[in-house]
């Protein structure tokens, strides 16, 4: 009693025959998601990240040129109060408003003519 699946050199019938093996479909789809991840992530997250860092960097240095200019204007204010006008604080505060008048008059005069839109 010879079978077809048991003489040597005969084909051999197996049920899935043409599939690859579990181990090769389970590493194809580690190799899928860990694709689909880091594209995700170079799309998506990458420039968000970025984004997320120019607004708080932006903030940030608002806040401490805010901060230190005033700080500039109280010192300069002390410092002429002090030592050029020995006690007059209109007149420190009359000079510095005087410059900052002078320095926003300037950048008046340097300002350009808005462009029309067509």
């Amino acid at each position: 009693m010879t079978d077809a699946t048991t003489t040597p050199g005969a084909a051999t019938t197996t049920p899935g025959a043409g599939a690859p093996p579990t181990s090769e479909l389970s590493a194809k789809a580690v190799d899928t998601i860990d694709l689909v991840v880091t594209t995700v992530n170079d799309k998506a997250i990458r420039p968000l990240v970025v984004a997320a860092r120019a607004v708080v960097f932006g903030v940030l240095i608002a806040v401490l040129g805010s901060v230190a200019l005033v700080l500039g204007a109280v010192a300069l204010v002390r410092l002429l109060d002090v030592y050029a006008f020995a006690g007059r604080v209109w007149a420190s505060d009359a000079l510095l408003g005087a410059v900052l008048v002078a320095a926003g008059l300037l950048a008046w005069s340097k300002r350009s003519a808005p462009t029309p839109d067509r």
